[in-house]
């Protein structure tokens, strides 16, 4: 079973920066689609950034211009920078394999890493 560890997170004030990271036991990366997803309280968890298996990449029009999904298959690692944050980036930010569609996601979802954006 595959195990996915995301660190990073943190506190940080409007307009700051962050990179999250998304480590993931045996070397998959380089075989599937992986995708940063985002859950405020009281609301659903969102895709927020997408990079497929061959390097495309797709942003949710909220951060799109802002944040950048990036891998490192020797690494078994993906990372979203995260730049110009605004107190709406708050959330557990998760990153999951995802196939066919964005919310069909393949494995169980890790613990999160909170980031938190102060106004």
């Amino acid at each position: 079973q595959v195990q996915l560890v995301e660190s990073g997170g943190g506190l940080v004030q409007t307009g700051g920066s962050l990179r999250l990271s998304c480590a993931a036991s045996g070397s998959l990366f380089s075989r599937v689609a992986m995708g940063w997803y985002r859950q405020a309280p009281g609301k659903q968890r969102e895709l927020v950034a997408a990079r497929t298996s061959g390097g495309s990449t797709g942003y949710a029009d909220s951060v799109e211009g802002r944040f950048t999904i990036s891998g490192d298959n020797a690494k078994n690692t993906v990372y979203l920078q995260m730049n110009s944050l605004k107190p709406e980036d708050t959330a557990v930010y998760y990153c999951n394999a995802w196939s066919g569609n964005y919310y069909t996601t393949l494995f169980d979802w890790g613990q999160g890493t909170q980031v938190t954006v102060s106004s």
